[in-house]
């Protein structure tokens, strides 16, 4: 068996997924440090600003609970995930998500679907995420049409 086919590798991949979705909707930013390691590189790109630069868990904790504080309602789900195992401590991934919300005060739903590209690393005796490059796929509100943005590049899973 190959690294690649190892299904302890999968799975403790996936539960770091699994994990990042439950502390992401619950808003417990604290959570973040024990799936990412200390100087993990993150880059935000909402395709319609610049892309947000930041280091560690703390920044992104940060910067997703301003991010989503008009949100009364709030959900992130994996859609699906596609890894490549590099080596025996590292792996390539793809994350596919959407984040259900209804806005405060005006009740007004919206989707924003997504792609990670991420590089994860045996930390401390456990696979944590290493870097994190996000990129919108399409975001909804309301009842109108999506708008939809190209796919990217960036990891060969």
């Amino acid at each position: 068996m190959t690294d690649d086919d190892d299904p302890a590798i999968h799975l403790a991949l996936g539960r770091l997924h699994a994990a990042y979705a439950d502390i992401v909707t619950r808003r417990a930013w604290p959570e973040l440090h024990a799936l990412f390691v200390p100087d993990a590189a993150i880059v935000v790109d909402t395709v319609t600003a610049e892309p947000i630069v930041l280091r560690g868990a703390g920044e992104l904790g940060s910067f997703i609970g301003r991010s989503i504080e008009r949100f009364e309602f709030f959900e992130f789900v994996v859609l699906n995930l596609v890894l490549r195992v590099t080596g025996p401590t590292e792996a390539l991934g793809r994350l596919y998500m959407v984040e259900i919300r209804q806005e405060a005060g005006t009740g007004e739903w919206s989707n924003a679907f997504g792609v990670y590209h991420d590089r994860y690393r045996i930390h401390d005796g456990r696979w944590r995420l290493a870097e994190r490059n996000y990129q919108s796929l399409a975001r909804r509100i309301g009842a109108g049409p999506a708008t939809v943005f190209p796919f990217p590049g960036r990891f060969v899973v």
